[in-house]
Order: C-alpha cells, then structure tokens, then sequence
C-alpha cells in the first residue's frame, strides 16, 4: 500500500546532508526532508537535530512525478535541537520599534531627494547636448 499525502509514518535517518535528511519509510521507500522543513526555528546545521539511525515521525507533503516524496519533520511533530549550543532564533524575527521606524522614515527621506536630484541632474546634461 503506497503512503499517501498528508499521512504521517514513522521513519529512520538513513543520510545527512546540508541541505536537509533522507528518510527511510516502511515499504522500502525513501524520501527528503528539505532543511527548511525540519524545525521551526532557523537552521544552520542538520546535524543539531539529527544523527544517522535516529528514529523520526515525518509527514507527506508531496509525491513527485518520479515517485519522490517530500517530507516534513516539524510539520509531524515538534523537533529540538540535539546540540544545546545550536541557534534557536526565528527565521523572520521582525523588530518593530519606534527607533527603527524612524530611522527608516528618514532613509527612504534621504534616498528619494538624492533620486530626485540625480534624476535633475541628468535631465539638464540631456538638454546641454543638443545641436543646433
């Protein structure tokens, strides 16, 4: 019986590699969680999560034209790092302060007078250059 999509199996590392783990599931198949589908932290190393043999609960996201299946271990459950050292900060941890509003106010300030003056500037050599 094939795995379906959105199913999650129990399965084993068999392969680390630094853009994510090979999987083996029952049935003989084989399938990759991608690095970005294995934590919902950021992830600089595989091997802060897993080690070659570790048992692990993935679910399907997708089967591919060639029988590939794509999987996803945070998706199945929870994962912490193994390496207590690891970084655990989110991926898009978005700062919003009063400070940074302000300088970005006075940035995009900056950035379109000199636009606007180099734009002025271009315009005016354009317009020396014509032959009578």
């Amino acid at each position: 019986m094939p795995l379906e999509v959105r199913s999650i199996v129990d399965g084993n590392v068999t392969k680390l590699t630094h853009y994510g783990i090979f999987v083996s599931l029952p049935e003989g198949e084989s399938g990759l969680v991608h690095i970005s589908e294995i934590a919902d932290a950021f992830v600089r190393d595989v091997a802060d999560y897993f080690q070659v043999g570790d048992p692990v609960k993935v679910k399907v996201l997708n089967i591919d034209d060639r029988g590939r299946y794509e999987l996803s271990a945070k998706q199945a459950e929870p994962r912490q790092p193994i390496n207590p050292d690891a970084p655990t900060t989110p991926r898009r941890a978005v700062r919003s302060s009063p400070q940074f509003e302000d300088r970005l106010s006075s940035f995009m300030k900056r950035s379109d007078r000199r636009i606007s003056e180099l734009k002025r500037n271009r315009d005016a050599r354009r317009r020396g250059r014509r032959r009578r």
